[in-house]
């Protein structure tokens, strides 16, 4: 016996739409919070930056007595900080007064993060 077209196995449209809801639904409660986490996690690494940054210029000033340092003079392959990896294209100060906080402008495009001392 040959099944007849109202009977045929598969999916309606319905159904599918009712798929499509519910996975759109979903994605959109999940978006916001994994763009929170997001920020959250390049705001933590800029941190990390900013306290190495902060640490070779305390290196920088006890070893040369000076007050300023240049971050030239701190980040290269022979200098205190090999690297400076940027995260969200954030911008560094050029240059670094002892006991003055840092702060990192641009990041992401819209927000300042600063670290004291």
């Amino acid at each position: 016996m040959k099944p007849t077209p109202s009977s045929a196995p598969g999916f309606t449209l319905v159904e599918l739409m009712i798929v499509v809801t519910i996975i759109s639904l979903l994605a959109a409660m999940a978006l916001p919070a994994f763009q929170r986490i997001r920020q959250s996690s390049q705001d933590k690494a800029i941190l990390n930056n900013a306290r190495q940054l902060s640490s070779a210029s305390d290196q920088y000033f006890l070893e040369s007595g000076n007050s300023t340092v240049a971050i030239d003079d701190i980040v290269g392959p022979s200098n205190y900080v090999k690297a400076l990896n940027l995260i969200a294209n954030e911008t560094y100060p050029d240059s670094f007064t002892q006991g003055t906080t840092i702060t990192i402008n641009g990041v992401a495009g819209i927000r300042t993060i600063t670290y004291g001392p």
